[in-house]
C-alpha cells in the first residue's frame, strides 16, 4: 500500500506500471535524484499535485494488480 511518506522510487519498486499513474499526473521526473529522496507529498506540493489524489490513484492501480 502507498502512503505519501514513500519516495517515488519507492513506489515504481512496487511496481514499475506506476509510472503511468505519475506521468498522467504531471510527474515526469521518475529519474531525477529527488525522486529517491522526498516523498510523495513534497513532490506534489512542488508539482501542485493533490497528493491524496495521487496517493489514491496509486493504490487503485495496485489493488487491480493484487486481484
Amino acid at each position: 500500500m502507498v502512503n505519501k511518506e514513500m519516495s517515488i522510487r519507492e513506489v515504481l519498486e512496487l511496481d514499475q506500471g506506476t509510472a503511468y499513474i505519475f506521468m498522467q499526473a504531471g510527474m515526469h521526473c521518475l529519474g531525477c535524484p529527488h525522486a529517491t529522496a522526498e516523498s510523495l507529498e513534497d513532490a506534489c506540493a512542488v508539482h501542485g499535485i493533490d497528493v491524496d489524489e495521487l496517493v489514491k490513484a496509486l493504490n487503485g492501480y495496485l489493488a487491480t494488480k493484487q486481484a
